[in-house]
């Protein structure tokens, strides 16, 4: 199997993960986390932009020379994630007749459209990404719920150092990290934090991620909230970091908030809970799946500033407790949520095709003798 960053030979690619969004996406971030992992034991590759050097992948000209059954499969593996992919997979099996099937991972919480039910009803197996996910699904799905890098997110030696190493005022953080939108709650997390900070005079609020053009005003007006609040130094807003720095900053946070109004899966709270950080989370997304109410943190309902607050400060106002929930949201993730149990999980379900298609063939050989 060739080194991370090359391309397989044709003959010997059994999975091909295809990301046709130029954007980084979740469905990006996934593919650059599993791909590698899975590459150890598999024939797997990418094909499509912004996978990084680390990915094996192909171009789309080697895409054109997979007619040839694998060496080691009876067929290939197509894994969508999209309605593109989808579709791609469907044309090269159905009409282009590679022999491959294809697997569709299904993250979205809400009612299909026609057209993504019917590409759905044509691919050969379904991952859902939650067991929310796999309730808005109208055929049987394998529920496999997205895992953590551990050795990347992991807690801080000493978080108060680590915090100190910031310069930043106080000695207590409380993050909130993602894009910057209506639809991410950041504007509940600026309200609960105007109303929380003057209770906590030590502690300062981070916003971290990218606010893109058609945002810019909801990010001004939350500016405006805070200036008015007289909290311009305490609630930052540092910008957008790449994977390696966001994991520093977990590991600097006495505590995560993840304020959500909607949510697919929310990989978040499980980076956080890996970084020994106790969270914060509305019950949207995969979230109530993800954090054990307290034990690891706490849930509370979208758009409630009222909860959000008091959630919080029931955390902050015990440090014992919140040491506890610190230590309890490391050991869930080791137990339940690593990305080597994710990989294996993706991976079962390839096999489990290729099982079913060996003894599939194997049973007329064994009638005629």
């Amino acid at each position: 199997m060739g080194p991370a960053g090359s391309a397989l030979s044709p003959d010997d690619i059994e999975v091909v993960a295809p990301n046709f969004k130029r954007r980084l996406s979740g469905v990006t971030a996934t593919i650059q986390r599993l791909v590698p992992l899975q590459a150890r034991s598999l024939g797997i590759v990418a094909l499509g932009p912004n996978l990084g050097a680390r990915v094996p992948r192909i171009g789309y000209s080697t895409l054109l020379k997979l007619w040839q059954q694998p060496k080691k499969r009876p067929f290939r593996i197509w894994h969508a994630r999209r309605n593109t992919e989808m579709l791609a997979g469907l044309i090269l099996r159905d009409v282009l007749r590679q022999p491959l099937r294809i697997v569709f991972t299904s993250a979205s919480q809400r009612h299909h459209t026609a057209y993504t039910r019917a590409l759905i009803s044509r691919v050969d197996a379904v991952i859902s990404t939650s067991r929310a996910t796999a309730s808005y699904l109208k055929r049987p799905s394998t529920v496999v719920m997205h895992g953590i890098d551990t050795d990347l997110f992991r807690p801080a030696a000493d978080p108060a150092e680590a915090w100190r190493a910031t310069g930043l005022p106080g000695s207590i953080g409380i993050g909130c990290f993602g894009r910057i939108r209506h639809q991410k709650g950041t504007d509940v997390f600026v309200d609960a934090m105007i109303r929380l900070l003057p209770r906590f005079p030590q502690a300062t609020a981070i916003v971290l991620g990218r606010t893109t053009p058609q945002h810019q005003e909801f990010e001004a007006e939350l500016h405006r909230r805070i200036a008015e609040a007289g909290l311009a130094d305490r609630i930052l807003f540092p910008g957008e970091v790449d994977v390696d720095a966001i994991a520093d900053w977990y590991r600097r946070l006495s505590l995560f908030i993840a304020p959500q109004r909607w949510e697919g899966f929310g990989l978040t709270p499980l980076e956080a809970m890996a970084s020994g950080v106790p969270v914060v989370a509305t019950t949207v997304g995969a979230f109530p799946e993800l954090v054990v109410a307290g034990e690891t943190g706490d849930l509370v309902p979208p758009g409630d500033v009222d909860a959000m607050v008091a959630a919080a400060e029931a955390i902050l106002s015990d440090p014992v407790r919140r040491q506890e929930m610190a230590e309890a949201a490391r050991r869930h993730i080791a137990a339940r949520f690593t990305l080597e149990r994710e990989a294996a999980a993706v991976t079962a379900v390839y096999e489990n095709l290729w099982q079913t298609a060996a003894h599939a063939e194997a049973e007329p050989s064994q009638n005629n003798t």
